[in-house]
């Protein structure tokens, strides 16, 4: 028998996973649920989604949902929403996926006290939950893991990791991004909320959304942050998406390895966009692409790169989406979906389970707290290694 999910939130994002989802082997029966009652429609009327969709299992809230006997919920929904809903979804008996981040809000406080309220979330409960980090199936983190299992890069030296993403490129105008989702019911509650904190004169920061760099180095070194110093620029030329927020942070990182990180997050840049890392090893090193060592440089293909999936998803997902059927940001998506539904069917912790993925959120929060502070050198807290990890 198969597993049974429910898709919450069926917007722009997360309506690029729900046909992934559906297809799944693994998967067997799908729920959907969203606060606008059209977007429900759209895949509840689809011929390809009857063979797995009730009726019966349309939602119309989170509220709803979590009194299904669904045994897992995706949570695709507003980033503000996403630590308390998870944590509504696992307390109610559900594994849950998570969108990222973990959560975002522009105190970096109550950043990190959502991060410990979801470790013991599921330590209480013993619910899975993985946080849906693009960056950590794509080819690149695939290889180097592999390569860092074997022991290619000898101890590491140091990382550099880096998001460029300009507020308006073209590709994804984060204008544009924001006045969609300020258009929803929960966008709008959104406005109610963001000024609370602005009359308390709360200054948020990019590094408020730090895992699409960090998470590569980390997974890779299998080491988390235990310092960091940063600093922030200001936009000086009155742009109102910048009016209670830094525009760039740059973080330097300790590592528990010993060794060193340096994060860029910046969100205007005179750049078409950028997503990655780079790692320096005392053997070797891996940057734009290549593999290094002390004497060749040698270009690694993404084929090379990518992991292969199980023969009967890779055919589940082509039936359903073509061959190209891997989706956005570096080809992830399936990669995601697939580590869910069999963490799931198999009752294990998933590859980027809590532990795991507040390692990720926890150097971006006090690394903002330490741009705030002048460039102070700050603790970054950490709660251990999943259960059965090592």
């Amino acid at each position: 028998m198969g597993i049974s999910i429910g898709m919450v939130g069926l917007g722009s994002f997360g309506s690029q996973f729900a046909p992934l989802f559906k297809a799944h082997p693994a998967v067997d029966r799908i729920a959907l649920c969203d606060r606008e009652p059209d977007r429900v429609a759209k895949f509840a009327e689809q011929e390809s989604f009857q063979d797995k969709f009730d009726p019966a299992d349309a939602y119309g809230s989170l509220d709803e949902i979590c009194e299904s006997d669904l045994d897992a919920l995706v949570i695709i929904t507003q980033p503000w929403l996403h630590a308390a809903q998870c944590i509504q979804a696992m307390e109610s008996g559900k594994h849950v996926y998570s969108a990222v981040p973990i959560v975002s809000l522009p105190d970096a406080d109550e950043i990190l006290d959502w991060c410990d309220r979801l470790v013991r979330t599921c330590r209480s409960t013993g619910r899975h939950y993985m946080l849906g980090e693009t960056t950590y199936y794509r080819p690149e983190a695939m290889y180097c893991r592999r390569r860092a299992a074997e022991g290619a890069f000898g101890d590491f030296v140091h990382a550099d990791a880096q998001y460029f993403h300009d507020v308006d490129l073209p590709a994804c105008n984060l204008r544009e991004v924001q006045k969609a989702r300020g258009a929803s019911k929960a966008g709008h509650e959104w406005a109610e909320l963001a000024e609370t904190y602005w009359r308390r004169g709360v200054l948020n920061g990019p590094m408020h959304y730090p895992t699409h760099s960090v998470s590569g180095p980390v997974s890779v070194m299998g080491a988390h942050a235990v310092e960091v110093v940063a600093w922030g620029q200001r936009d000086e030329t009155g742009d109102p998406y910048f009016a209670h927020s830094l525009m760039n942070e740059t973080a330097l990182c300790r590592m528990s390895n010993g060794a060193t990180m340096r994060v860029c997050e910046c969100r205007k840049i005179g750049h078409t966009g950028e997503e990655m890392f780079r790692l320096f090893g005392t053997e070797a090193s891996f940057r734009e692409g290549n593999w290094v060592d002390k004497k060749s440089w040698h270009e690694v293909t993404r084929q090379e790169m990518r992991e292969p999936l199980p023969e009967e998803v890779s055919a589940a997902f082509a039936e359903a989406h073509g061959e190209e059927f891997y989706g956005g940001h570096g080809g992830s998506h399936a990669f995601l979906v697939h580590e869910f539904c069999s963490a799931v069917a198999e009752d294990r912790v998933p590859a980027i389970n809590v532990w795991e993925a507040v390692r990720y959120m926890a150097p971006g929060a006090t690394a903002h707290k330490s741009a705030l502070a002048g460039g102070e050198l700050m603790q970054v807290p950490d709660w251990g290694d999943a259960p059965g990890a090592g």
